[in-house]
């Protein structure tokens, strides 16, 4: 009897020892999956035992100090769902080199971009590998602003998009751009259109400590540092909690106001 509940304990040990697995979950990409493997924590092999994706167990040299993953293999189309099971010991833990290879990388071509007076910005899109979303940009105040976002499809195919911006007076700018996990970027074409809308005014009324612009505008207010202190969108600022000082306004399309609060 002793002897059964010791050959249990050591199989319930054997079991536990083999318990730790990292999963991988993604969209192909035509990259493979790289792994720095370490020595096992009893120093006999190393730590993984067995990888599988989709299911199906790897066929590639597992016994290394590093390997690879090779994903080419399994006949998957660009943007095909992949679940990779890295199955380790106890006590050890593998590194993955590239952590981002199954995440969409940025590879659309913008076909068209186009904007009307009313401030509707419309582009096509075709080559997406993967549903990222793209940031729609407006150029002002001497710098490209995001102003919008839009989730893309993540097709192949062409796709349509739209985003009603909000127009300033004089020349507008649009672009559209997407940015990957690992800080790839990629953008599309400018597009132009010429606003009828009147120019913004501002003032700052130093009684009530506010500032006032003739029309409700987007906005920045930086200290005299040059750091910003408040953003965004109407037609009066509240400044009576700032500090005393010189101040910078951007609005509508220009980067000239300039206040003092005392």
């Amino acid at each position: 009897m002793k002897k059964l509940v010791i050959a249990t304990i050591c199989l319930l040990s054997a079991i536990s020892s083999w318990a730790g697995s990292i999963v991988i979950e993604g969209r192909y990409q035509q990259k493979n999956i790289f792994i720095i493997n370490s020595v096992s924590q009893d120093g006999v092999g190393y730590c993984v035992y067995e990888v599988t994706v989709n299911g199906l167990i790897t066929s590639d040299e597992i016994n290394s100090s590093a390997f690879e993953i090779d994903l080419s293999i399994y006949s998957l189309k660009t943007g095909d769902p992949v679940v990779v099971v890295i199955k380790h010991k106890d006590g050890c833990s593998p590194k993955i080199a590239n952590p981002f290879a199954l995440e969409p990388s940025p590879s659309f071509e913008c076909t068209k971009i186009d904007c009307n007076k009313s401030g509707l910005l419309v582009w096509e899109s075709t080559g997406e590998m993967g549903k990222l979303p793209f940031i729609v940009q407006q150029f002002k105040w001497n710098k490209w602003v995001n102003v919008g976002e839009v989730m893309g499809n993540g097709t192949v195919a062409k796709s349509t998009y739209s985003f009603q911006t909000s127009l300033t007076s004089g020349l507008n700018r649009f672009r559209v751009v997407q940015k990957s996990s690992e800080g790839e970027f990629r953008r599309s074409p400018e597009c132009e259109v010429n606003s009828d809308i009147a120019p913004v005014a501002f003032q700052y009324d130093k009684k009530q400590k506010i500032v006032i612009f003739s029309a409700n505008t987007s906005y920045e207010l930086f200290n005299g540092f040059g750091q910003i202190v408040k953003r965004g969108v109407g037609t009066t600022v509240d400044v009576s909690t700032f500090a005393k000082g010189e101040y910078y306004v951007s609005y509508d399309n220009t980067t000239t106001g300039k206040f003092i609060k005392k």
